[in-house]
């Protein structure tokens, strides 16, 4: 139970991750992620300035750590650049999917019942129509969509992949951030323009790091320790669902029908996944 309420942290603060990057949409998506990364890591350097060796894992480990945070938001904000940005985020939502039907690939002595392949079809059914809002796709073949499906399979490995490696300590997910946080920005010198922040930005961002983009990858690191890699997959459909919903809110859209169908197939797959054993 622990770990589900870890993981429920998680996708509580992914789930605003959407409205306050409405409010930073001048912000370079490279300049913004590498600022919020840097900052999202703050949190760790307490204990590990009164205990450094929190911070010595294998390169093999912190490899893992980039290649899952900076990685995953490099290949989306190329994907969000150059496909339809809610297409392209569907696409991204494949990631719990692949969590779930990964899991006995990676992970040993992992089995997938066939309940757990139902409920992961009918919780991306529901992430679909949440993100779409009940809308057609649009059909339209950009390349954007290959890096999205390629950030999708990234965070689903380095989420079971961290089962993989020798056990760290989940302040290192701290330095995961930080090193991270250093390769954004310098993509952002290399690829971006130069711009200015006003104080208003620097507070959002300082909400952004501190939440969707810090505090929730040590919830998640947590989650994934404790419990069931394809329990928490199919629980993470309920963060595309949250994302639109307070957007829906923030906004002040009226809550479709659309929406009241994906919150019922969500939850259902929720349950139905674990109820799973």
């Amino acid at each position: 139970m622990s770990a589900n309420l870890y993981a429920l942290g998680a996708i509580a603060l992914w789930a605003s991750l959407a409205s306050l990057g409405v409010s930073l949409t001048h912000v370079p998506p490279f300049l913004l992620t590498g600022i919020a990364l840097i900052i999202g890591s703050v949190p760790a350097w307490p204990f590990v300035l009164r205990d450094p060796s929190q911070w010595r894992i294998p390169l093999r480990t912190l490899a893992l750590g980039v290649y899952g945070l900076f990685a995953y938001h490099f290949l989306l904000f190329i994907a969000l650049r150059h496909a339809p940005p809610v297409e392209a985020n569907l696409v991204n939502y494949l990631w719990p999917l692949f969590i779930v039907v990964l899991s006995p690939v990676v992970l040993p002595g992992v089995a997938l019942r066939l309940p757990h392949v139902l409920a992961a079809l009918l919780g991306f059914a529901g992430a679909a129509i949440a993100i779409a809002g009940g809308r057609e796709l649009s059909g339209t073949l950009a390349w954007g969509y290959v890096p999205a499906l390629a950030a999708a399979f990234i965070w689903a490995t380095y989420s079971l992949m961290t089962k993989r490696v020798a056990a760290f300590p989940t302040t290192a997910i701290g330095l995961f951030g930080l090193v991270s946080g250093v390769l954004s920005l310098l993509c952002h010198a290399a690829l971006e323009p130069s711009v200015a922040l006003q104080p208003r930005d620097w507070a959002l961002l300082a909400v952004l790091g501190l939440g969707p983009l810090g505090a929730s990858f040590f919830l998640w690191d947590k989650a994934l320790k404790l419990g069931d890699a394809r329990h928490i997959g199919i629980l993470s459909y309920i963060t595309p669902l949250a994302s639109t919903a307070l957007l829906i809110v923030v906004s002040g859209r009226p809550f479709s029908a659309s929406i009241a169908l994906a919150t019922v197939m969500i939850i259902s797959a929720a349950v139905m996944g674990m109820r799973a054993r």
